[in-house]
């Protein structure tokens, strides 16, 4: 089962390309007595950002993606989302021949409402970017650690992003402060939407139970005598 997600924001030319890889925990939580059971914490554990030098060379940019995706740490074990949203389709395509070494899921983002699929890429709300990473978040799922490179310049995009009210009343999302980059925000909030595809039934924010069989086990007996 995969277990890094990978998403990367290509920058245009004036902009970065980020690159953030996040790593989808299961912890035990605390015993549930009623339930006998333990209780399964799910949480996304951001262990890597990147941010590559404006200007950086297209080919640049994506062979540093498949270094990355083919380290022994991440090979065989991620998945890869790809902004091809302004670079055009001709950048992924390079990241598709490079090997990355894990599935590979291109994405547009868009200003619509409802994801779509179309001849191989996956059109995706910009507002279900954010506000699902801002879920996360806000529930204390999204964990990052002290010292993390680019750690702090990631929350303080996070911190700056606001909605705007189109004239056509559809939202819109934009850093709250001109020359504000979202790179990092957007290459987590792939990493995070490429979590859910492979996961959509994780249950974010809510409790999800296992049981030792152990444990188990003796419930049933001790309940089976019980009935005697």
């Amino acid at each position: 089962m995969k277990k890094f997600f990978v998403g990367v924001d290509f920058g245009q030319s004036v902009d970065y390309t980020a690159i953030a890889v996040l790593e989808r925990a299961e912890t035990t939580g605390e015993w549930d007595a009623g339930r006998y059971a333990w209780q399964r914490l799910i949480t996304m554990q951001l262990r890597y950002l990147e941010r590559l030098p404006r200007g950086t060379p297209y080919p640049e940019a994506v062979a540093r993606v498949a270094h990355i995706t083919t380290s022994p740490e991440l090979a065989g074990q991620c998945c890869l989302a790809a902004d091809g949203t302004g670079v055009g389709r001709a950048v992924v395509d390079m990241l598709r021949d490079a090997r990355p070494g894990c599935q590979l899921l291109p994405v547009n983002i868009t200003s619509g409402l409802q994801e779509t699929y179309e001849k191989g890429y996956y059109g995706v709300p910009k507002r279900d970017l954010i506000l699902s990473l801002q879920v996360l978040l806000q529930r204390g799922l999204l964990q990052i650690p002290t010292g993390l490179h680019l750690g702090d310049e990631l929350v303080e995009e996070m911190a700056s992003m606001k909605v705007k009210i189109s004239n056509a009343g559809h939202e819109q999302f934009a850093a709250w402060r001109e020359g504000t980059h979202d790179d990092l925000v957007f290459a987590v909030a792939l990493a995070y939407w490429n979590a859910q595809k492979v996961y959509p039934k994780d249950p974010v924010g809510a409790a999800a139970w296992w049981t030792n069989s152990r444990q188990a086990e003796a419930a049933k007996t001790l309940r089976g005598a019980l009935r005697v």
